[in-house]
């Protein structure tokens, strides 16, 4: 069978599919090449009477993520936000506490200051970071050969948040990067609440149907919603996000295993998967009815051929100002895109439906339909699904870090032994030798 078409898209992931999408409504003729017998890429919805249906891939959205928030309404889904009503779980050093927002709080004023600091470098370093070519950055080839496990240990003094954990070994210059092109800190971390965390009904790969780490679900039924923060290293979950259904229904925890754990687990069987996630969580739950489980799904993106892992690539030292500038450049006739490649938000679904847009039209230029100036174009805001200002408080601008705070109690400390001694001279008190 032979096809006569004007492009050929290889890979019907979200890039491909947002491409060819793309491409065709500009008049093209179109052919995807996909190995797989499904489309959707790094998304993978099942669908049964057990789960009626749940994302064993990408699956959140949320404010300015305005490409995908504008694909699911064109395609006809809807968003719904995740549950948070209830009382979310810290469970640390083996016990577990109550809290809401996006991260536990921090009680420790020490801790407070160690990591208000951190976000705040973060911010500031991500400021000299251009988003679309972070090795022109000032001081690129430095952070680039930078570990983010040297800078934890260069500028913390206590122990740092286990969500940055995974990225130890990860290039600085990569992660500071990435999380300047996600809106800084305080929108990384937001996304994460109600408000930014929401779902695609029915499921991520409805879009990518109609267009032609380990992830593992488990059904339950508890009184707090099934956002949970696990720390220790002997936990095989750090995260997991409540997965229940926009009407109440199916209730459901999401949980997510990254980096040396989910390939410590691949060891063994899925029923011991099974066993040793039902046990965490009848100890973080304290409840018992956690061994039981209605239903279990899990799915391996380390076995996926063709992804390869999930959810995405990151560069270890000296990748980024070797080979970034590279990431996006054709080879002739051959145009690059895929999640990684974006210039906003890599590694999410919403990066990788700009980075199979722009491809897409770099080929309408490069055909003479479009000029070079119209290949980048800014998304408007989602009206469903609009940004909120993330502000910072006079505290979080202008507390000082923990060097600077022993600093000041050490100047404080002498200028008050200055001011007494010259109290006591005035009032006649120093005995004069």
């Amino acid at each position: 069978m032979s096809y006569k078409c004007d492009v050929v898209v290889v890979g019907g992931g979200i890039s491909g599919m947002a491409a060819a999408k793309l491409l065709h409504d500009s008049g093209l003729n179109v052919v995807v090449l996909e190995a797989r017998d499904r489309v959707g890429g790094r998304t993978y919805t099942i669908r049964n009477q057990n789960v009626k249906y749940v994302d064993l891939g990408g699956s959140y959205v949320g404010p300015t993520q305005n490409r995908i928030l504008r694909l699911a309404k064109e395609l006809g889904l809807e968003t719904y936000r995740v549950n948070d009503v209830e009382y979310q779980i810290h469970h640390v050093k083996g016990k577990s506490y109550p809290f809401k927002g996006p991260f536990p709080p921090v009680w420790n004023p020490i801790t407070y200051l160690d990591h208000n600091n951190l976000w705040r470098t973060m911010d500031d370093m991500g400021q000299e970071i251009p988003s679309d070519a972070p090795w022109k950055a000032p001081l690129a080839e430095e952070w680039d050969h930078m570990t983010m496990k040297e800078l934890l240990n260069k500028i913390c003094w206590t122990s740092f948040p286990c969500p940055l954990s995974p990225v130890f070994q990860v290039s600085r210059l990569l992660h500071v990067e990435w999380v300047a092109r996600h809106g800084g800190a305080p929108r990384v971390t937001a996304r994460w609440e109600a408000e930014s965390g929401r779902s695609l009904e029915p499921g991520s790969s409805s879009l990518f149907e109609r267009m032609v780490n380990v992830f593992f679900h488990l059904v339950i039924f508890q009184d707090f919603c099934g956002t949970m923060v696990i720390e220790g290293e002997e936990a095989p979950v750090a995260y997991t996000l409540d997965d229940t259904k926009p009407d109440g229904n199916y209730a459901a925890i999401m949980g997510f295993i990254l980096a040396h754990k989910a390939r410590k687990l691949a060891r063994l069987t899925k029923e011991e998967r099974l066993k040793k996630l039902c046990e965490l969580y009848a100890k973080v739950l304290g409840s018992k009815e956690a061994l039981k489980p209605v239903h279990y799904e899990e799915k391996n993106w380390c076995e996926e051929q063709y992804s390869g892992g999930c959810y995405t690539t990151y560069f270890p030292p000296g990748i980024m100002t070797q080979y970034g500038r590279v990431l996006r450049q054709p080879v002739g006739r051959i145009f690059f895109a895929g999640t990684e490649t974006a210039t906003h938000w890599s590694g999410y679904m919403e990066g990788a439906v700009e980075a199979g847009e722009r491809a897409a039209r770099e080929v309408l230029h490069a055909i003479g339909k479009i000029p070079e100036d119209e290949i980048w174009q800014p998304e408007p805001e989602s009206v469903d699904v609009p940004a909120q200002p993330i502000t910072t408080t006079f505290l979080e601008r202008h507390l000082p870090s923990v060097p600077g705070l022993l600093r000041l109690i050490g100047l404080t400390t002498v200028v008050s032994a200055i001011a007494l001694g010259f109290l006591a001279h005035k009032r006649g008190l120093l005995l004069r030798i």
